[in-house]
């Protein structure tokens, strides 16, 4: 199951720069994960300041 961020994402980039398949890129708002590159591995989450990435 891929992960989302919400609209609580303060854009720090902590989740970037964690994501082992490179599947996190800087949006107009927020940051954004491709689904179909994401592998699910929950370090994105793990790393989030403000929990602004939960589970789809």
């Amino acid at each position: 199951m891929a992960y989302k961020i919400t609209d609580a994402c303060v854009k720090c980039g902590a989740c970037a720069e964690q994501c082992p398949v490179e599947a996190i890129s800087e949006g107009d708002a927020t940051y954004v994960i491709d689904a179909d590159v994401c592998v699910s591995c929950g370090a994105c989450a793990d790393q989030c300041p403000v929990e602004a990435i939960v589970e789809e």
